[in-house]
């Protein structure tokens, strides 16, 4: 049975760096049980509704600029299984999502910059799914909670995002991370230890400095989905931790 993770995928850069982050996506994708397919949520593809990606091949999206020149470069070649996604269709229809299947939408950088530090051969179906703007926090957890079922058929689901993302307060690559980013997660791993989900849905008015934390709210909220296809009562763990330029925390969740 897989795992839902929620990755901080960081700059593009991931890619391309040695850091602790990438270690541990490398030491993930080589330890962890293989899985038959992934369906992948990032921050970075928004939609009015919800989206499943279709196309046969996604085009890898360099949806980034002022990068270095080798990152354009790059390409995650991963193919989707067209089998999957009609069940996707199928098991979201029946807990009363609407759904429509986008047959052009490709890979953005939160996508596969991580996947192509967990599995570089891109060898394992990817089915892209959007984060629907229209849902809020408990409805992103009940939208987890209908791909949960899809873990025991050996399907990774990876919510991809950052769990503190304030790129106007970032610092020197190596500083300590400021006061106000340990507060904002230390407040965010209390309520997911303790599974105190309701309280974690009102995050944005209750967490300690939680604009400066997010100033716009897409790289937390694939969190919630993570969350939701979590086992009942079951608390996830933080299996990676790191800063990057301050402020921009690299946390790993995975809920079991």
């Amino acid at each position: 049975m897989q795992p839902a993770l929620f990755v901080s995928h960081g700059a593009p850069t991931l890619a391309l760096e040695d850091t602790p982050t990438t270690r541990f996506l490398e030491h993930w994708g080589e330890a962890e049980p293989r899985p038959d397919a992934i369906i992948v949520i990032s921050a970075h593809w928004q939609s009015h509704g919800l989206l499943i990606g279709s196309a046969p091949q996604p085009a890898t999206i360099h949806d980034f600029g002022g990068f270095p020149r080798v990152l354009y470069t790059l390409n995650y070649p991963a193919r989707t299984d067209a089998g999957r996604v009609s069940q996707l269709r199928q098991l979201l229809a029946a807990q009363g999502f609407e759904v429509a299947e986008d047959a052009v939408r490709g890979l953005d950088h939160g996508a596969w910059t991580p996947l192509m530090r967990l599995y570089p051969q891109a060898d394992i179906p990817v089915i892209n799914l959007s984060l629907p703007a229209n849902l809020d926090e408990a409805g992103l957890r009940s939208l987890g909670r209908a791909l949960r079922p899809l873990r025991a058929e050996n399907v990774l689901i990876m919510a991809s995002g950052s769990y503190t993302h304030n790129l106007w307060m970032m610092q020197p690559d190596g500083s300590a991370p400021p006061a106000w980013a340990l507060e904002f997660a230390d407040w965010v791993d209390q309520r997911l230890l303790q599974r105190q989900d309701d309280m974690l849905d009102a995050w944005a008015t209750q967490a300690p400095h939680a604009l400066q934390a997010h100033p716009s709210d897409e790289h937390f909220l694939p969190l919630f989905i993570a969350l939701g296809a979590a086992s009942d009562g079951i608390a996830p763990r933080r299996v990676h931790d790191d800063w990057r330029f301050g402020g921009l925390s690299m946390a790993i969740w995975r809920f079991d």
